[in-house]
């Protein structure tokens, strides 16, 4: 039953006019503009998930003792929907999202959304608000589903009630032109995550814990925070929001996934993709003593991070309080610019998905 909710439809009696969405889908940062609508689902202990709605876009009234302003029981994914060729929408790997989903909501210590009714949630909003994917460069639709605990209560234990809502927002690139070289702070400091902690859930507590280090970055003139393993600090982890990559002549070496990592949609397609396409993948620890000797020697020719929002972002230098370390050419290399391209290509639709990746939507 849970997976077959019937929805609800309200429809936004004031939708953004044609003329004035174009205009906003002509000028798109990141995360600023909303469409009309949003989907809503309820869940109560005994009852299960019930009451899908798709309901114009609005603030959210919230009770000052909602469970989820004092314990931080929340939960969140990002995806995206890509304009086709043909004028059609599609998603890429919506499934992986909603696998993930349940993952995160189990370690809070939530009730996992069934994946079928995470999924139809999604299609149901991008068919609504179809006219609000972008069709130009690499412009998309950002899907943001979220779950919260909203029972009224300040008592320390699971809730009993909780909300899903999915927010969809049209973007731009990140990068103007194409993805450019960034540069990255070695947080040496404080932990993203720990042993047996939250690192593997997409909760937003992560984010939260990682925003003094990037604040640290940014003072440094970097555009993000790269952390190290809690216990030795000395092995590479991930970013404040993207995982990591290095890149050794035709290998490629990320850190494997433990409960301190989160599992990135991004990072596992990169892996797919770059062994089918004849490079050596390890999913092993990486350190610091040995980035700094193979940037020396030359070895390490390139670093890329890679995420949803990014999808691939070339990794010029690295800065710490004992200097700065140039990789490779400080450019963006052979590797990360070819895998880059065939990842667009097939997220777009303008490359054959071999993967079976992309589904259709409209």
């Amino acid at each position: 039953m849970n997976g077959s909710l019937e929805f609800e439809t309200r429809q936004n009696a004031t939708p953004v006019a044609v003329a004035e969405r174009e205009a906003l889908l002509a000028n798109l940062g990141f995360g600023r503009t909303f469409t009309d609508h949003m989907v809503s689902i309820s869940y109560s202990d005994g009852k299960g998930w019930y009451d899908a709605r798709l309901e114009p876009y609005a603030p959210l009234r919230m009770d000052p003792a909602t469970a989820v302003l004092h314990y931080a029981q929340s939960i969140f994914e990002g995806l995206k929907a890509y304009r086709a060729p043909d004028g059609g929408v599609v998603m890429f790997r919506p499934d992986a999202n909603a696998a993930r989903f349940v993952r995160s909501a189990e370690r809070m210590a939530m009730p996992p959304l069934p994946p079928e009714l995470f999924l139809h949630s999604l299609r149901v909003l991008i068919e609504q608000d179809r006219d609000w994917v972008p069709g130009s460069g690499e412009s998309s639709l950002y899907l943001r589903p979220i779950q919260y605990a909203s029972e009224v209560y300040l008592g320390v234990r699971p809730a009993l009630q909780y909300q899903f809502l999915v927010l969809a927002s049209p973007v731009g690139a990140i990068f103007a032109g194409g993805a450019k070289p960034c540069s990255i702070w070695l947080e040496r400091e404080n932990n993203r995550s720990g042993p047996g902690g939250t690192g593997a859930a997409k909760c937003g507590g992560n984010y939260a814990s990682s925003l003094l280090a990037q604040a640290e970055a940014m003072r440094h003139g970097c555009e993000q925070v790269v952390f190290l393993d809690a216990t030795e600090h000395r092995h590479f982890e991930e970013l404040g929001g993207m995982n990591v990559f290095f890149v050794l002549g035709d290998t490629l070496v990320t850190p494997p996934l433990t409960d301190t990592i989160l599992p990135g949609i991004t990072r596992d397609s990169v892996i797919t993709l770059a062994r089918h396409r004849g490079l050596t993948v390890e999913e092993r620890s990486y350190s610091i003593d040995e980035f700094r000797s193979d940037a020396a020697s030359d070895a390490l020719t390139e670093m890329f991070a890679c995420g949803t929002a990014a999808v691939i972002t070339p990794i010029a230098r690295l800065l710490s309080a004992d200097g700065e370390i140039v990789v490779g050419d400080g450019g963006s290399g052979r590797v990360t610019t070819s895998l880059r391209s065939a990842l667009l290509d097939i997220q777009y639709g303008r490359a054959e998905d071999e993967f079976g990746w992309v589904q259709r939507i409209v």
